[in-house]
């Protein structure tokens, strides 16, 4: 797939690397914008199963 991509990239290597790496941000930046918020309330991060009292004794 990324051969793929990198051949199919206008340019010569500076060129492609520059755009490969504005691709790369443009995805991290829309997973970091959209994807993460929208599945951060379906993850279970906050569903604790460890009661306050139930810790070891003193």
């Amino acid at each position: 797939m990324y051969g793929w991509i990198w051949r199919h990239l206008p340019g010569n290597a500076w060129v492609r690397a520059l755009i490969s790496l504005a691709m790369v941000l443009a995805v991290v930046f829309v997973l970091f914008q959209y994807v993460f918020p929208w599945a951060e309330p379906l993850l279970p991060f906050n569903d604790v199963t460890v009661d306050e009292g139930s810790g070891a004794a003193p």
